[in-house]
């Protein structure tokens, strides 16, 4: 039996058959409309939540993934006005407009920005180009052609592919196009299919037909060089992206370079380097570093390959000491590729920057090969032979010029570089790149010390090595041999390697730390891990044998060691990176989150309570929940017939509380009763009568002793909020209403000066139970009714609660526990709803405070196990 079998027995005139039948069907209609309203109230509450937790930067999201939850969220708020308008039609009108207007002020900073073509050159002459050239040219070839115009350093000659020539090739054929749809049906969690994704992206731009404009001025610039060269060329093609440009973003290793490449390679080149925007690496750290893909526009160097006798990479400051000024040179012999994929062990040279400069520091590697140009395309790997493997690749002169390169290019850019460059067998010094250096930001010494341990550490399962990045780090050891073992790497895991290759940065925001046999700090993977914070030891022998897969150990990059097990001494717990923070993705999401999150109609008896008011979305959620609530308890404004809808609990409280039976949460029995009551034994709703029990469990002692400031301070709010005034009617003053069904309650309440909701739903399908609660509001001022909101947040997340504070505003979620322990939970919301009263008064009192929680916790022992 339900409300509409005892509406014949409330006094009304009696109904006809028909009568009743059509109020049955009215209601119904109702009750569902309502249902569904709730329902995407509780998704866009949960989605907005989830926006904010991304606003604050800590966890990776791409382009796609911010278009993706501002739509849902948009889809969730219209199907809550739509029902709204269908449970009053004609009422609430004015919301269609408001929606729409806030929706028109959303899309442009979601949506992928429409780029205009610009009538610039294909291709630039690399010596014409200067750092104002970084939008045609990306910024790594602006600051190449910058040094060499202004410093006069030498560059090696060549042209630049720009990115207008990059944006036509992908619009021809509808390439852009069918790389969007890929892209958007993607799922960047699934590690398999981005695999997949990768593969199938790349070998479609390396299939694609170059435009026939593109492929003429290619030919044209090439032909200059050879004949300014007196013969024909071969070149360096190297990726120069936009976007490298971006503060705390290194991109360092996530695109491809190709060496040596003749004439008839050159075009197939250029759609290799392109492709490369899509390596599984480059795609990840776009994500990781929230970058949109739009924003990455592939220009292309094509510069004279430089037949290296020695070359490498310089720092003009340590990148893992920010105190230390000197300048660092990683060398090799022949072509820098060891240095930067970290394939081998470099020679190391630390040069003074006082002068005069000087060598303060040579450790001298073992080197057994070096990468020399191959006599018809690329490069080829030739062994050291004569002991030249053990010969420092620089010598002390070399070390201080090339160290005074480096720092007249910080000087002149003003930040620390990072820079490639090349020796020739005549001597000669020849840059061939030069971008901003990623520093570690650490602490003061005295600061970074490590804890003191009551105890010596363990002997270490290996030792040695360099710090690539400092810091210390504990997972499960997962020794990656192939691509394959990247599929089955763990959250949270230790990634194990060879050698340090640039390819395995798409793991880095997965992983605890990374310990590779050979690397240097100068290498792609060493530069990505600290722009991560991941601790990272390179050059530690024997690693891939002696650590098992899955076994847990401790990296501690700063003492060169790795520990088995979990090293607590060593353990300090670090603040979280906000890998976002600046991002162009992010910098969107804040933008379209203007629109969205704010909350300005927080009083529903004031005259801006209304369509016109909704100036977010997330006004549009609260008005059209607010209302849909006073539609099914205020259906006498409409219909005489449902005055009798709602009915008063007995209860035994001086409390009046109503309740409204949405289908069967009321025994036929209680329902059969014609003083509009019902008694609690008939409330037939599982969540009301756990939460009920909770509420009841403890009687309330009453208001806490107030000391001088805290009576002061709700006097005055008081004063200042007409809604704590007693006299006339406000917010304060409403009844307090159940909406019930056997397995759905619905708890809207003002306790004291407080507002409380409560909305849950406990079935047999676990996988659809939820609880969800809300707390807001208080007698005293704001500062103390803040610090209640955290306290009452800070014991939820004890049982599990998805906790969210803003102001005096507490939201709390929990789901997907079977029925026992979500009757635990509401047994202490209900307690918590009971007992919070007036504590906002003694919020100040820590003493008081870590009282009242060490009662409500031994009160909660009551309720049984959580």
């Amino acid at each position: 039996m339900s409300i509409l079998d005892w509406l014949p027995f409330t006094g009304k005139k009696k109904k006809t058959p028909e009568e009743l039948a059509a109020i049955r069907r009215t209601f119904a209609a109702r009750y569902n409309h309502f249902r569904l309203l709730i329902q995407a109230n509780t998704r866009a509450h949960d989605l907005i939540g989830e926006l904010e937790d991304a606003l604050r930067g800590y966890t990776p999201y791409g382009m796609h993934y911010v278009r993706t939850l501002c739509t849902r969220i948009s889809t969730s708020i219209f199907q809550m006005v739509r029902h709204l308008n269908e449970l009053n039609p004609g009422a609430y009108e004015g919301l269609n407009g408001r929606f729409q207007a806030i929706q028109e002020r959303i899309m442009p900073h979601i949506e992928p920005e429409v780029l205009r073509r610009q009538e610039h050159a294909l291709v630039i002459n690399l010596a014409d180009v200067g750092r104002d050239h970084a939008d045609l040219c990306g910024p790594k070839m602006a600051m190449l052609g910058e040094a060499g115009r202004q410093l006069g350093m030498r560059i090696p000659a060549g042209f630049v592919i720009t990115t207008e020539a990059y944006r036509r090739f992908v619009a021809s054929d509808d390439l852009r196009m069918e790389v969007d749809r890929l892209i958007q049906t993607a799922d960047p969690s699934d590690r398999e299919a981005m695999f997949q994704l990768s593969s199938r992206i790349m070998q479609m731009i390396i299939a694609a037909e170059v435009p026939d404009e593109l492929v003429e001025a290619v030919e044209t610039a090439y032909g200059r060089l050879c004949e300014a060269a007196g013969h024909e060329v071969k070149l360096a093609v190297r990726s120069s992206a936009l976007g490298e440009d971006i503060e705390g973003a290194s991109f360092a290793g996530q695109y491809r370079s190709m060496l040596n490449v003749d004439h008839s390679s050159l075009l197939y080149a250029y759609r290799e380097v392109v492709a490369s925007k899509y390596s599984r690496q480059a795609m990840a750290y776009r994500v990781s570093r929230g970058i949109r893909d739009e924003d990455v526009a592939m220009s292309v160097g094509c510069m004279v390959m430089v037949e290296a006798r020695a070359s490498g990479v310089t720092y003009s400051r340590s990148p893992v000491n920010v105190r230390d000024d000197n300048v660092a040179i990683q060398s090799v012999w022949g072509l820098p590729k060891t240095v930067v994929d970290g394939s081998a062990e470099t020679d190391e040279l630390v040069v003074a920057r006082t002068e005069p400069m000087s060598v303060v520091l040579r450790e001298v590697a073992h080197k057994k090969s070096q990468y020399v140009c191959h006599e018809n395309v690329g490069v080829c790997r030739t062994e050291l032979l004569d002991g030249r493997g053990d010969e420092v690749s620089l010598t002390d002169e070399q070390a201080v010029r090339i160290a005074g390169h480096a720092v007249r290019l910080e000087e002149y850019f003003g930040t620390p570089q990072d820079v490639e460059w090349a020796i020739t067998e005549d001597g000669r010094y020849h840059l061939l790149q030069c971008r901003p250096l990623m520093l570690v930001e650490g602490e003061e010494p005295e600061e970074k010390a490590r804890p003191a341990v009551a105890s010596p550490l363990p002997e270490p399962v290996l030792s040695g090595g360099r710090i690539a990045s400092p810091g210390v780090g504990v997972g499960p050891v997962h020794v990656i041999r192939k691509d394959a073992d990247t599929l089955t790497f763990p959250d949270g895991g230790i990634m194990v390697l060879s050698q340090a290759l640039p390819s395995r940065a798409a793991l880095l925001d997965r992983c605890s730390a990374v310990v590779s046999e050979q690397g240097g700090i100068a290498g792609h993977l060493a530069n990505v891990a600290r722009e991560f914070g991941v601790p990272a030891l390179f050059g530690v022998k024997g690693a891939t044998d002696r650590l098992e897969n899955g076994a847990i150990v401790t990296v501690d990059a700063d003492g060169h060691a790795v520990y088995d097990g979990a090293v607590e001494a060593l353990l300090v717990e670090k603040p979280r990176q906000r890998v976002m923070r600046g991002s162009p993705v992010q910098g969107a999401l804040r933008k379209a989150a203007r629109h969205i999150v704010r909350l300005n109609l927080t009083n529903p008896d004031s005259p801006e309570f209304r369509p016109e008011g909704c100036r977010t979305l997330h006004d549009i959620m609260r008005f059209c929940h607010e209302m849909a609530v006073r539609e099914m308890f205020e259906f006498s404004t409409h219909d005489e017939y449902v005055q009798a809808a709602s009915r008063q609990l007995i209860c035994g409280v001086p409390k009046q509380f109503w309740v409204l039976n949405l289908d069967d949460g009321i025994k036929p029995e209680g329902e059969q009763r014609e003083d509009r009551c019902v008694l609690l034994e008939h409330v037939d709703s599982f969540p009301m009568r756990a939460l009920w029990e909770g509420m009841q469990a403890v009687p309330w002692e009453g208001p806490p002793p107030v000391h001088g400031k805290g009576l002061m301070a709700v006097m005055f709010e008081a004063t200042a909020n007409p809604n704590l005034v007693t006299a006339g009617q406000s917010l304060y003053t409403q009844k307090n209403y159940f909406m019930i069904s056997k397995n759905y309650c619905c708890l809207q309440s003002r306790f004291g000066f407080h507002f409380c909701g409560v909305e849950s739903l406990v079935g047999e399908r676990t996988s659809e139970n939820y609880a969800s609660f809300q707390f807001k509001g208080g007698a005293a001022n704001m500062e103390r009714r803040i610090l209640r909101a955290r306290f009452v947040g800070d014991i939820l997340e004890e049982f599990d609660f998805r906790v969210r504070v803003r102001g005096d505003n507490m939201h709390a979620r929990v789901e997907g526990l079977d029925r026992q322990a979500m009757a635990f939970r509401l047994k202490v919301l209900g307690y918590l709803i009971t007992h919070t009263r007036q504590l906002d008064m003694i919020m100040t009192n820590k003493g008081e405070v870590a009282r009242r929680r060490e009662r409500f916790f031994a009160d909660f022992a009551m309720f049984g196990e959580k």
